[in-house]
């Protein structure tokens, strides 16, 4: 007799608590019930979403970082033996005989002659905006 009683108390505490019994009881109940499932549902999602977004952007910033410590190691690499191939050369070369060695106190500064026409070409109304916005080629050398 035991299990038959174990039985019917579990039917009476199913039986209370149904959700079909309650919604016609009390709709509002139901109602607000329902939307806070659904709400808790919504946030679940929203949390996961945001979880898995924030795991992948911070592969993204490890791949990166990953690249950009490898580009700085290769690039530090290029400058060393291009600093050894330099010394290589320096020390295996001889200066010309029109070159002699100096010191900043004997050089002498002069402006750059393309410079000063152009601030006094600035000032003439006679440029045209395309003369304005063009690139001029870039001098190397002394």
């Amino acid at each position: 007799m035991p299990i038959a009683r174990s039985s019917s108390t579990l039917r009476l505490i199913h039986g209370s608590f149904s959700p079909k019994k309650v919604a016609r009881q009390y709709p509002v109940l139901a109602g607000f019930h329902r939307a806070t499932d659904g709400a808790l549902w919504g946030v679940l999602v929203a949390v996961l979403m945001m979880s898995a977004l924030s795991l992948h952007w911070r592969h993204l910033w490890t791949v990166a970082y990953t690249q950009l410590e490898t580009t700085r190691e290769l690039t530090h690499k290029l400058k060393s033996s291009t600093a050894m191939i330099e010394q290589h050369l320096l020390k295996r070369s001889k200066l010309p005989l029109s070159m002699v060695r100096t010191n900043a106190a004997k050089l002498y500064y002069l402006d750059n002659p393309d410079i000063i026409t152009g601030i006094k070409r600035s000032d003439s109304v006679r440029n045209s905006l395309l003369k304005r916005f063009a690139s001029y080629p870039v001098n190397y050398g002394y």
